[in-house]
């Protein structure tokens, strides 16, 4: 029987990113020791404090239906949270709770796109981008931002890629690069999407993970506010990866349909996951920063290790858990490299190539091993590098 083109369109006809971890899980699986920094999840798991929150929810009965929108509580909590860091009054009224931020933006992109219309998105991207965008209809578009500006998107290119697109995805503090968009980039890319009538999609699930500059979160530029819609969750600032649990930030009206679409697909997210999410927001104070210390740390012992190095590079990471490595001074793609890294020192990162074109010739390496597996593994990548030239 013939699937629909949607779902067998997914991946666009090519690869989905993802074959160096996959070798990776498979080659650990057979018992090799393999170093991980592919995936973005944290070697510190949940806080047992939001853990016993769950546990406790769910001993006192929260594991019915909860509130599709979202309980009250969670969603005061996330809009006094947004209210503090963008300086922008928000109300419950302007969320709605998803089943973590990837759903967030698949919602997102369902709420403005009909089947055919063009949505724009920058590369390099989180792998998922372009299939979430073809899985709701559109016609997923990539813009390169460019090594030589710093991966910092440009107007003109996104103008010359348009024609005619309804929606623009951003992510700042950006996966894979570590860049964080400036006030500069952002007013920038308000002004055009205010210009042109495109909706803007900000993806801000880092937005806890600063390391040098600051955040600016799409919400707080007043003039774009109407057709803008945040995603974040609740899984890189409070650990909470498997928990599945975030938001769409946006207008009330639009909130109002991103509702009905809750209730039509996933009827919401369970209660005592809903109540753990909330308890972290309101009683778990610092916890965010301890969170995001280690990889903070482990930047500087990134920079301290690759200061000397002229084959690895490293592009600016100013936020998130990740670093992105320029290696084309050895000669050798992200794609060959990452996987002759992982065939002789059973170290395995990401390639650029999985995160689009603009990031070839780069490797994405997470931050999520201990300090000091996490010095080792580096300093084994260069001389790997410097034994490949």
């Amino acid at each position: 029987m013939r699937l629909s083109s949607r779902i067998t369109n997914l991946l666009g006809g090519g690869s989905d990113g993802w074959e160096v971890f996959n070798r990776a899980r498979a080659l650990k699986a057979e018992g090799v020791d393999i170093i991980e920094l592919t995936i973005g999840e944290h070697d510190i798991r949940t806080d047992p404090r939001i853990l016993d929150e769950m546990h406790r929810s769910a001993r006192a009965g929260h594991t019915g239906y909860a509130s599709v929108p979202g309980i009250n509580s969670l969603r005061d909590a996330v809009a006094a949270r947004i209210t503090q860091q963008t300086k922008s009054l928000t109300t419950r009224d302007n969320i709605v709770i998803t089943t973590g931020g990837q759903a967030g933006l698949f919602a997102a992109h369902a709420a403005i796109c009909d089947p055919g219309d063009a949505a724009l998105y920058i590369d390099p991207y989180y792998a998922t981008y372009p299939g979430l965008i073809r899985g709701t209809g559109a016609v997923a578009c990539a813009v390169q931002a460019r090594p030589e500006n710093g991966f910092q998107p440009d107007i003109a290119d996104i103008s010359a890629a348009a024609n005619g697109a309804k929606s623009l995805l951003i992510n700042s503090p950006n996966n894979p690069t570590g860049v964080v968009y400036s006030l500069q980039t952002m007013q920038a890319i308000a002004d055009w999407c205010r210009d042109t009538g495109t909706w803007l999609i900000s993806d801000e699930v880092y937005d806890t993970q600063i390391w040098n500059g600051a955040h600016i979160s799409a919400w707080s530029i007043p003039e774009i506010r109407e057709q803008c819609l945040v995603v974040n969750s609740m899984s890189k600032s409070f650990a909470m990866t498997g928990s599945r649990i975030g938001w769409v930030l946006g207008p009330e009206d639009t909130i109002d349909h991103l509702i009905n679409l809750s209730t039509h697909t996933t009827y919401g997210v369970p209660g005592f996951i809903q109540d753990a999410a909330s308890f972290a927001l309101t009683q778990c104070p610092g916890l965010e920063e301890a969170i995001a210390a280690p990889f903070r740390r482990r930047r500087d012992i990134a920079l301290n290790i690759l200061k000397n190095s002229n084959l690895v590079r490293n592009v600016p990471c100013d936020g998130a858990m990740y670093l992105m490595l320029d290696i084309r001074a050895t000669g050798m793609s992200g794609e060959a490299f990452a996987n002759a890294l992982l065939d002789e020192c059973a170290l395995a990162v990401m390639p650029g190539e999985s995160f689009g074109q603009a990031a070839a010739g780069h490797l994405r390496v997470a931050m999520t091993v201990a300090d000091e597996i996490f010095q080792d593994a580096l300093t084994r990548l260069i001389h790997f590098a410097e034994g490949h030239t």
